[in-house]
């Protein structure tokens, strides 16, 4: 399996459980792997036969700037799951992280694996 990769993609969103949160937008950070196999782009040459990964950006941007959930679980399982369910991808492996979220920490987050990695 062949892994294009996105790092470090930033959105603004409304997260949290608390009253504040639901008033503000904070910054969450998604670093993703995605399974896929680019060996017949690798021979046409071609954007159509690969995974867009500008598309696949602008998508994970879109869908988390107008969400509004409570939990950094729930927004990574609903983005891996619009990526599946989307794009070319058989495996995906997201890191989201929450900064700021503890102060005694620079960032805390979630880490998901799904789909079939062969």
């Amino acid at each position: 399996m062949d892994i294009v990769f996105i790092n470090d993609l930033e959105v603004c969103t409304v997260i949290g459980v608390f009253d504040w949160e639901r008033e503000i937008k904070q910054k969450l950070i998604f670093n993703l792997e995605l399974g896929t196999d680019i060996q017949q782009s690798a021979k046409t040459d071609q954007l159509d036969d690969t995974l867009d990964y500008k598309a696949v950006s602008h998508a994970v941007y879109d869908f988390v700037e107008q969400s509004e959930y409570q939990l950094v679980e729930t927004v990574a399982e609903k983005v891996a799951e619009m990526i599946l369910r989307d794009f070319p991808v058989s495996w995906l492996s997201l890191r989201l992280d929450k900064p700021g979220a503890v102060s005694v920490a620079r960032s805390v987050g979630v880490k998901i694996e799904r789909g079939n990695r062969l």
